[in-house]
């Protein structure tokens, strides 16, 4: 396996820095294996955008993401920043870098590590076999659409939820090719009851499911789809649904696996893919080498599957990932109580050495207290 691929990388604020700088290291890691050459060219967004350029997207980042085959991204977040107009805000520009990107597809895979059962508020049973994924679209409905904005002297506002047959086509066939790389089962998830969007999602994904007659399509409300992630999280393979329900659902998925540090996303389109965790900048944490950098590195696993077409160098990052966890690698939100954690650095440092050593993993019905390997 050779090949050359220039990757943007934005760490970001808060915590971002840190945690991408353990996927970075994996990369590298990987390329060594591999005989893969990634050009890594680090690149300010977010509240760092603001600092150096005065926006939070600067247009050398906007140059630099479109000339890149893959873009990894940290966390984008300030609260100094939280009363500044729109247009300086840390998630205007994570906003503008998707529709910049178009990214209209988000892809958030949840599965529990056996090891790792422990870490989650749910009943032990209910979290047997869990290994989903959901597709969220991205760039269309509630947050995007317009007219938008304030009214009245501010007595009143108004969002416009809209979306089209060919928006809710395109990212309902992500869901549905991924459906059949995995257990043929798709849900589709909508509020057909009450919105004529909804309606239309519903209408739209049924058309489609003709064309797919070995995957198994459902329809349910968004409001049951919320019930059943925590009471049969297992019965889900892929679940599909649109923009403001998915980033809800979402968040209430990483629930089953125990914190946010441990989960990876990407985001694809017709140009280069977005890769990132799902966790925000957590601005508390930065600068003291304790963020779970798991989440970040499994987005980097990501980026080689689904930005780059390398799925053997991508099953290596993901191996690595459950190795160390099995051997007992933790950080502190993962940790057992009065068990002490690995620093962030430290993390990185053992995956990307089971990268180089994969025969040294363990295997993944470790007990979660053990302890990690010297």
């Amino acid at each position: 396996m050779r090949g050359r691929y220039t990757i943007a990388v934005l760490p970001g604020d808060g915590i971002g820095p840190e945690v991408t700088a353990e996927a970075v290291r994996v990369l590298e890691s990987v390329g060594r294996r591999f005989e893969l050459e990634f050009t890594l060219d680090h690149h300010p967004v977010g509240a760092a955008g603001v600092a150096t350029a005065g926006e939070p997207l600067p247009p050398a980042t906007r140059a630099a993401v479109l000339d890149a085959d893959a873009v990894l991204l940290g966390a984008v977040g300030d609260p100094r920043l939280d009363h500044e107009p729109r247009h300086k805000r840390p998630e205007t520009g994570l906003l503008a870098l998707r529709a910049l990107l178009g990214v209209y597809a988000n892809l958030r895979p949840v599965m529990v590590h056996p090891a790792l059962a422990f870490c989650s508020p749910l009943k032990p049973d209910r979290l047997t076999g869990v290994d989903l994924v959901i597709v969220r679209e991205l760039t269309g409905g509630l947050y995007y659409g317009e007219p938008r904005g304030t009214e009245d002297g501010g007595a009143a506002a108004v969002n416009t939820l809209r979306y089209t047959a060919a928006e809710i086509e395109r990212v309902a066939r992500v869901a549905f090719e991924l459906a059949r790389t995995r257990r043929r089962r798709l849900l589709s998830v909508d509020k057909a009851n009450v919105l004529e969007t909804s309606q239309l999602w519903r209408d739209t994904v049924t058309r489609l499911a003709a064309e797919y007659p070995d995957v198994t399509l459902e329809h349910c409300y968004v409001d049951y789809a919320a019930m059943r992630l925590v009471s049969e999280p297992a019965s889900i393979d892929v679940l599909l649904t649109e923009n403001m329900f998915g980033d809800i659902l979402s968040d209430e998925a990483a629930v089953l696996v125990g914190s946010l540090g441990l989960l990876p996303s990407a985001s694809l389109g017709a140009g280069p893919g977005l890769f990132e965790p799902i966790h925000g900048s957590a601005p508390a944490l930065a600068g003291r080498n304790v963020a779970n950098p798991i989440g970040a590195i499994g987005a980097a696993a990501l980026l080689l599957r689904h930005g780059l077409g390398l799925a053997e160098a991508a099953d290596a990052v993901d191996d690595a990932i459950r190795g160390a966890l099995a051997e007992g690698c933790r950080t502190r939100d993962i940790a057992l109580p009065g068990v002490d954690g690995l620093g962030t650095r430290e993390m990185g440092e053992r995956i990307a050495e089971l990268v180089q050593r994969p025969a040294a993993r363990q295997p993944a019905t470790l007990s979660p207290g053990a302890s990690p390997r010297s």
